[in-house]
C-alpha cells in the first residue's frame, strides 16, 4: 500500500517533525491499538515496524522534496482494511506534517 502526502516544507523539517510526533503515528491505526517502532535507514527514509491486530507489518517513509510517501506492506488478509488505511494515513500524515 503507498499513500502520498504532499507538502511545502524542506526535507530537514519534514525529518524533524516525523521525529518529534512519530508517537502520533499509533493514530494512524484504526483503533489506536498499535505500537509502532521507527528508525532512520537513511536520511530520507524512516523504516516502521507496525504491531496492530495481531500482526506485524513493515513500512517505511520517504521524504521527497514535494511529497512524504507512506509504503505498508500489507499482507493479502488484510487487504481488505487498505481503503480505510490509506484514507486515514492520507488525512493523519496531512496533520503529521502541519
Amino acid at each position: 500500500m503507498r499513500v502520498a502526502v504532499p507538502h511545502s516544507l524542506d526535507r530537514a523539517e519534514v525529518r524533524r517533525r516525523l521525529d518529534t510526533r512519530r508517537d502520533d503515528m499509533t493514530d494512524f491505526v484504526p483503533g489506536g491499538l498499535a505500537q509502532i517502532e521507527t528508525s532512520w535507514q537513511s536520511d530520507d527514509r524512516m523504516l516502521m515496524i507496525i504491531r496492530a491486530m495481531g500482526q506485524e507489518l513493515t513500512g517505511h517513509v520517504d521524504v521527497e522534496d514535494t511529497q512524504v510517501v507512506f509504503e505498508i506492506d500489507l499482507p493479502p488478509a488484510l487487504s481488505f482494511v487498505e481503503p480505510m488505511i490509506s484514507g486515514t494515513l492520507e488525512d493523519k500524515g496531512r496533520k503529521l506534517l502541519s
